[in-house]
């Protein structure tokens, strides 16, 4: 089965910047819709972005659209998630993972995606 491996988790004052990276190795990403998610303490898992296997279309959750952005190299078999402005309310666990389907998805539904992460956690506090 696909493996997947997030990094770049750290710990940030607000307003500060982190770009975390989704990788396969051993495999490809390149044929996959990748998916950012986080679950924060307490929280139920939920959508951050999505993006396409050329990287052509890209979405995002309300709650970070203008601050983040989510792009991918394929040559380096690496999707990234460049993270701006953090806030406090940003503190979770964040996920990357491939969709089942390219055609037909849903960037926020956890159901429709398969192979997950260990996660890498993102600390936004001052």
């Amino acid at each position: 089965q696909l493996q997947v491996a997030e990094s770049g988790g750290d710990s940030v004052q607000p307003g500060g910047s982190l770009t975390l990276s989704c990788t396969a190795p051993g495999s490809t990403l390149q044929y996959y819709v990748i998916g950012w998610f986080r679950q924060a303490p307490g929280k139920e898992r939920e959508g951050v972005s999505c993006i396409s296997p050329a990287g052509g279309s890209t979405e995002y959750a309300d709650s970070v659209k203008g601050r983040f952005t989510v792009s991918r190299d394929n040559s380096k078999n690496t999707v990234y998630l460049e993270m701006h402005s953090l806030k406090p309310e940003d503190t979770a666990v964040y996920y990357c993972a491939t969709a089942y389907s390219p055609r037909s998805y849903d960037c926020h539904n956890v159901a429709d995606f398969g192979s997950w992460g260990q996660g890498t956690r993102v600390t936004v506090s001052s």
